[in-house]
């Protein structure tokens, strides 16, 4: 049975859950801050653009987080594959969850996570205020892809994946 209703502060589990029924990535952005590398995982995450390359993700302003991701000049964005689990968990639990992954900083000093599916080094080209998040549109300066990860999946509150076999 269908059902239908009006989003208020009255249903804010319910819009979520209606949210919850579109499938997304799974990532981790990461950058570089005063306090050091900081990371979180992110599912709000999308292209916008190829010409020029434009991706953006939405920190949630209630995130002890999101200050640092918003002043940053330069973030990564890593697609998490389906062996990344206990990254993608500890970074939802804490900024400083490097000793989860093997990283390098990039020239810039942007952490940047090995073994991901796909990476996308950026530049923050705009920060738009949008109600309990800020959406962050990067201007994609590299991009990296190893070829057998295959890239998680998150539907419903759950891990999942897609196998396009």
């Amino acid at each position: 049975m269908a059902q239908s209703f009006i989003p208020g502060p009255d249903n804010t589990r319910a819009l979520r859950g209606a949210f919850g029924r579109f499938a997304t990535g799974v990532t981790v952005v990461t950058a570089a801050a005063e306090r050091g590398p900081i990371g979180i995982t992110a599912n709000s995450f999308t292209s916008v653009s190829l010409d020029p390359p434009l991706l953006l993700w939405c920190p949630a302003k209630v995130s002890r987080r999101h200050d640092a991701f918003v002043s940053a000049e330069r973030f990564a964005l890593h697609v998490m594959g389906t062996g990344q689990d206990q990254i993608t968990w500890a970074f939802a639990n804490t900024a400083e969850a490097f000793e989860h992954c093997d990283w390098e900083r990039s020239e810039h000093g942007v952490p940047l996570i090995s073994g991901c599916p796909a990476r996308f080094e950026c530049t923050i080209r705009d920060r738009i205020d949008a109600g309990d998040h800020t959406v962050i549109i990067g201007h994609v300066t590299r991009v990296a892809t190893e070829d057998g990860p295959v890239a998680r999946v998150f539907l419903g509150g759950d891990y999942g994946q897609f196998d396009p076999g």
